[in-house]
């Protein structure tokens, strides 16, 4: 498969999620302990032998970059290909006057069109899976597609992937309509935004569109060519999570506290990786009360943890009460203290007896490096 480029489309609404995006991209939001949400974008390229892969970023870079740097935990720190970053020519972004992707892919189009790769993947980060590409790109060559869509049928679309793009199908397998979900339906076909096709079709795309002004989104285009090309879908049947949202965030990250879950999305077509830090052991002193909970390293315990998710380096003191929470990198919480149901960004410090209590569906977020 060294034959596919890949392109992580960072061009996602962050509308519903803006407590976690406010100084960082949606992709560079920390889930699950020690991840961030794009390492799963890229563990799937890389695990299908992807070694050329660029990152479109939007805004807010600076911690994504941080993240990445030099692909080197991804194996991406190569002479040849590798990993690369596309950061907007222009903030246009902040100016009010944000054209959508086609115009950050034309501003850095002589990469696409150098690349020796004659086939792209084009993929968004917000949807959590593990998926083999290999699989689907078969798909794509067995059904002489020029476009192959990789979608989930899923059956709780009255609740999650709201405003997610779905799919029609005719007899034949061939993407008839897109529609959006607006909650209306409990099954539909959710796009997962992920996109096979030829590198000089992708390339013609953004010419046509940069050269008439048909459309500023590419997803917008490929939509536009319904009729003209042959189509396809491809269904994942794994586990699928779709981030665009506080409460989607939420609910993700307490299923990952199920085994079974964790099993399928972290090792079930291959790992996924991340940014390594050396960090000693989680220590647990005498007063410390863990149960079905995720911990990540360097932690120091001293309270009671249930149900929740702890990220490097957080310290909990004694008679402190975590529950269903979520609690971000060097986050510190001083003695008897009451924490429920709520986000704490990185390096939170929830002072002495302090409470933060939020509800199930409606979690309380506490910003980054806030002192409570």
């Amino acid at each position: 498969m060294l034959d596919y480029m890949g392109i992580i489309n960072l061009n996602e609404r962050e509308d519903n999620i803006k407590g976690l995006t406010s100084h960082r991209p949606l992709a560079a939001v920390p889930i699950a302990g020690r991840y961030r949400i794009i390492d799963f974008a890229l563990s799937n390229l890389i695990n299908a032998g992807v070694q050329n892969i660029s990152v479109f970023t939007q805004n807010k870079y600076r911690s994504l970059m941080d993240h990445m740097g030099t692909g080197k935990p991804w194996d991406l720190d190569r002479k040849n290909d590798g990993l690369f970053i596309m950061n907007p020519m222009y903030d246009n972004y902040n100016l009010g006057i944000y054209r959508g992707d086609i115009e950050n892919f034309k501003c850095h189009i002589d990469y696409i069109n150098f690349s020796k790769q004659n086939n792209v993947i084009i993929t968004s980060s917000n949807m959590i899976c593990n998926l083999d590409y290999r699989d689907a790109i078969k798909h794509h060559n067995e059904t002489g597609a020029d476009i192959t869509i990789v979608y989930k049928k899923a059956d709780n679309c009255t609740v999650d992937y709201q405003y997610s793009n779905t799919l029609i199908f005719d007899k034949c397998g061939r993407v008839e309509r897109i529609d959006m979900n607006f909650g209306r339906d409990s099954e539909c076909n959710v796009s997962m935004e992920m996109y096979i096709m030829k590198k000089e079709l992708f390339l013609d795309i953004i010419n046509s569109c940069v050269s008439t002004g048909y459309c500023d989104y590419f997803r917008e285009a490929v939509y536009k060519y319904l009729n003209k090309l042959k189509i396809f879908g491809y269904e994942f049947k794994g586990y699928l999570a779709c981030i665009d949202s506080t409460y989607s965030y939420f609910k993700t990250s307490m299923q990952l506290l199920d085994m079974d879950v964790s099993r399928e999305l972290f090792f079930k077509n291959g790992l996924i990786y991340t940014k390594v830090k050396d960090e000693p052991p989680t220590k647990y002193e005498d007063n410390a009360v863990v149960t079905n909970s995720l911990v990540a390293n360097g932690c120091i315990l001293d309270g009671q943890v249930e149900n929740s998710i702890l990220f490097r380096s957080v310290k909990i003191r004694k008679g402190v009460t975590v529950k269903n929470s979520i609690i971000m990198q060097n986050c510190l919480i001083e003695e008897d203290s009451e924490i429920i149901n709520a986000i704490l960004d990185k390096s939170v410090r929830i002072t002495k007896s302090n409470k933060v209590i939020g509800d199930k569906d409606n979690p309380e977020i506490i910003q980054k490096k806030a002192v409570i």
